[in-house]
């Protein structure tokens, strides 16, 4: 067997069941979230890795290597983020052809520092290597309270809610890749969707603080993350199509294919979380942040997503998301 046909998440299993459950006392979550956790006296520490390759996750055509510094932490803090804790430690390694510009990797580092200022993150370290391609690997360290979000613990009843618009990014990617020229409102929109995602730290530890057990960061697309979810708690999810929010400028630019952004177009980095009602309720009246209630965690269908149409009826859908083994055409970003 090909690693293609047994895909990324696939893959992720058999390494899982290959080194077998960790034997440390203290460690609290291992493979199989958006980070690893262990306890470290009255804390948990966090640890989460993440790795940009070019022409599979960017191409230094449509992106500066100022913003692609940016993203690449941006993607780590946002794991941190999904589990409801604070970065703090980022270690930084590259690969690089030897006819990189000197300059492209200072603007790399000056877009690293942007983020990294923004949201109170350290680099201490890292590893610097030739490659045939430019290869960004950011290892990053975060700190949380005793109470963690996870993907684990969604409940049939518990509501589903997103945080932000889905769909922007993946219409920016298209956007970047394509000869469409939008006026300069939207294509600062779309180019900071895509190549700036702003991790949602603050409102991720709203959620941990009031009630909200339940998370995950849409980074692989909406149907992609919400079955990670409903595989890791056993429970199916019901999606009413017509609630999902998506901002009114892809909609008039993007039409049709604004729904497919949303739902597989990924790289979003908004909130995706389950809580009952009533924590919703409190959460709405707290967070000044918008989110959107787009539908249930169910009984039935475990490990499934159900999409319904505004009459509510089933929708097929046959892309659920990114794959890297499995999902075709050029660079995710």
């Amino acid at each position: 067997m090909k690693v293609w046909e047994l895909g990324e998440f696939g893959l992720i299993d058999l390494i899982a069941r290959t080194v077998g459950k960790p034997s440390r006392e203290e460690l609290v979550l291992g493979i199989g979230d958006d980070t690893a956790a262990w306890r470290t006296g009255k804390s948990i520490q966090l640890a989460t890795t993440d790795i940009l390759i070019q022409d599979v996750h960017f191409n230094l055509d449509n992106v500066t290597w100022r913003d692609l510094g940016w993203k690449a932490l941006a993607v780590n803090i946002s794991d941190i983020a999904a589990m409801g804790g604070m970065p703090c430690y980022a270690m930084v390694s590259l690969g690089l052809p030897p006819d990189t510009e000197v300059a492209s990797v200072r603007e790399l580092y000056r877009g690293i520092k942007d983020i990294a200022g923004k949201f109170d993150v350290d680099i201490v370290g890292g590893n610097i290597s030739k490659a045939p391609v430019a290869i960004i690997d950011v290892s990053l360290i975060g700190k949380a309270s005793q109470v963690l979000l996870t993907r684990s613990a969604a409940k049939p009843g518990d509501l589903i809610a997103v945080t932000g618009y889905l769909g922007t990014s993946a219409a920016g990617c298209r956007m970047l890749k394509s000869s469409l020229k939008p006026d300069k409102s939207m294509t600062v929109l779309l180019k900071k969707a895509h190549l700036r995602p702003n991790p949602r730290v603050a409102e991720a530890q709203i959620l941990a603080k009031n009630g909200v057990k339940a998370a995950i960061d849409i980074s692989d697309g909406l149907i992609s993350d919400l079955t990670h979810i409903c595989e890791a708690s056993k429970v199916g999810a019901r999606v009413q199509m017509d609630r999902l929010p998506v901002h009114p400028r892809v909609k008039a630019a993007f039409k049709d294919e604004a729904m497919a952004m949303a739902l597989s177009g990924g790289e979003d980095y908004e909130l995706l979380f389950t809580a009952k009602s009533s924590v919703i309720d409190k959460i709405r009246k707290i967070m000044s942040t918008r989110f959107t209630v787009i539908g249930e965690i169910t009984k039935e269908h475990s490990g499934k997503v159900t999409l319904l149409d505004r009459q509510g009826k089933t929708v097929n859908w046959d892309e659920r998301g990114w794959d890297h083994f499995r999902s075709q055409g050029q660079e995710k970003a």
